[in-house]
């Protein structure tokens, strides 16, 4: 746990000494404010509308405002983490600084998840951020808490899923830049997945379908947590650090 922590520490003093986690932060903070505000602003328009039509009562702010919203936030996390996992191990190689800390009595696992362990915890700082926008529906309505207590739950075991995926990429190269669209390519295909039972149909479609990771997040964002789900973004996790491990361990191998 002491090695973990070392290199937890240390990556985060990279990242909040270079202007890359400020950057990353300022755009998902301008975009998902932006979905919130249109968002909340459209259902307020509606609610004005509705209430002098007297329908007022079919309005739903959970459905309108606090779903899309987290959903939007869910793709936000998919564009941004590439930029933060790119550099984790490619950079190290191509500084030649990976070779150095291998040397050290320091286990491939021990590296890996305490780069896992920072990249985690600048997401949890973004997902956290956002936190003032249940804040605001609740001074004006009152949105389900459930479903706040799951997406939220939901968006942290999304970004854990997608760093697992960054941070293997990035161990395959010391090209920072092929790290990040390799990453980037294969998070999309994940997300495109859910899309295959419309087009491939109810057989392998569905099959597909279920490896989503979005789809995975659809429940969530509508207030269920399933252990089903949960699992999923488990097993997902492991797989892909596992990978990063064995690709980190013939690099030890090959010195």
């Amino acid at each position: 746990m002491r090695n973990i922590y070392t290199i937890w520490k240390r990556e985060l003093y990279v990242y909040f000494t270079s202007s890359m986690a400020y950057v990353v932060l300022a755009v998902f903070l301008v975009l998902s404010g932006y979905v919130f505000y249109s968002s909340f602003a459209v259902f307020s328009i509606i609610s004005m509308q509705a209430s002098q039509m007297e329908y007022a009562a079919d309005l739903n702010i959970t459905e309108m405002v606090l779903k899309p919203t987290l959903e939007n936030i869910g793709i936000f996390i998919l564009l941004l983490v590439p930029v933060i996992t790119m550099k984790s191990f490619a950079e190290e190689k191509k500084t030649g600084t990976l070779e150095l800390i291998l040397s050290y009595p320091l286990r491939e696992v021990e590296l890996l998840l305490g780069k896992f362990a920072a990249a985690f915890t600048i997401l949890l700082i973004m997902i956290s951020s956002t936190c003032a926008y249940p804040a605001i529906l609740y001074k004006y309505a009152t949105p389900d808490a459930g479903t706040i207590i799951a997406g939220y739950t939901g968006l942290s075991l999304l970004a854990a899923a997608f760093i697992a995926m960054g941070l293997m990429f990035s161990s395959f190269t010391d090209n920072q830049l092929l790290a990040a669209v390799g990453s980037f390519g294969a998070l999309l295909m994940f997300w495109l997945l859910g899309w295959c039972e419309m087009v491939m149909g109810p057989g392998w479609g569905k099959m597909l379908t279920q490896l989503s990771l979005f789809e995975h997040f659809d429940n969530f964002s509508r207030g269920i947590i399933d252990t089903r789900d949960i699992m999923y973004y488990f097993d997902f996790i492991v797989l892909f650090l596992f990978i990063a491990i064995r690709s980190l361990a013939l690099k030890r191998w090959q010195r």
